[in-house]
């Protein structure tokens, strides 16, 4: 490109800015990735027009390539704010994205007009309007999918939160069923919980149950053995129950031991366990 080059951009946006409004939105109207049943109209009459209006106060600068430079924040601040809110909703990044490409439409008909017959002047124009408004499309598909896996790791954290509920058996005696694979992330998770309500209820036993975790190797050992040494530190003795003979015959293979930590077949075991230590005695009442 030509850096003597004045775009008619600028001057553009300022002189069309009504008409560009409506062919666009038309535009967005017609086009196949438009999700009518999470976007109204009027929303999309609300964001167009302030996104037309941002674009083009940050043109009239002439600084048309550079994103990086001041002038063009506000509008990447809106954009960032379009992607947040679609990833949240539900858009897919090709129909995040064609909020943006679909203004080159309408902006490449206004070009074209103005340029008349200059082949040279309008070939510089279309270059610098697809290269400004594809920047804009992949700044806006970037945040999009940032965005996206932000939402994916809250609803991960939340459903290990789910997964990892620690219930309360007897006065003083917790239980914690544990489904699924056992790794570093879920054992942090179990560990916080398990601790947190330790201390909420002062409980002295806290019965682990791996009923539901398909297989246990020296990892998972260790990941159990830092729960129950922290639940100590916090007094409370933990009992592993749920060792299936699979598993146990897996943990002698394999060389892995709980040392001197208390396990059982079953609940049922840990907790008559636990009743025997606290010297409660439950009796079937006689009908």
């Amino acid at each position: 490109m030509n850096d003597t080059f004045a775009s008619k951009i600028p001057a553009l946006l300022a002189k069309y800015e009504t008409d560009l409004l409506e062919e666009w939105i038309k535009a967005q109207l017609d086009a196949t990735t438009l999700r009518k049943d999470l976007l109204s109209s009027a929303d999309l009459r609300r964001s167009s027009d302030e996104f037309l209006s941002l674009l083009r106060r940050a043109a009239t600068t002439g600084n048309l390539l550079n994103l990086n430079a001041p002038e063009w924040l506000p509008v990447k601040d809106f954009l960032a704010g379009v992607s947040r809110s679609r990833a949240s909703q539900g858009f897919t990044p090709s129909e995040t994205a064609t909020f943006i490409f679909s203004f080159k439409q309408p902006l490449f008909t206004r070009l074209q007009e103005e340029c008349g017959s200059d082949s040279r002047a309008l070939a510089e124009e279309l270059w610098i309007a697809t290269t400004l408004l594809d920047r804009l499309g992949l700044f806006t598909a970037e945040t999009f999918l940032s965005s996206r896996e932000d939402i994916i790791k809250q609803q991960q954290l939340e459903m290990l939160e789910l997964s990892t509920p620690v219930v309360t058996l007897w006065n003083g005696i917790l239980a914690l069923p544990l489904i699924g694979t056992l790794d570093s992330s879920r054992t942090q998770v179990v560990m916080e919980n398990l601790l947190q309500t330790i201390v909420e209820t002062g409980s002295e036993y806290a019965i682990i149950d791996i009923t539901g975790v398909p297989t246990v190797d020296t990892l998972v050992a260790q990941h159990l053995l830092k729960t129950v040494s922290a639940a100590r530190l916090m007094g409370a003795q933990c009992i592993i129950s749920g060792i299936r003979p699979q598993i146990a015959q897996t943990m002698v293979h394999l060389g892995v031991a709980f040392g001197d930590v208390i396990t059982k077949a079953s609940l049922a075991d840990a907790l008559s366990y636990a009743f025997k230590q606290m010297g409660i005695t439950v009796l079937r009442k006689q009908n």
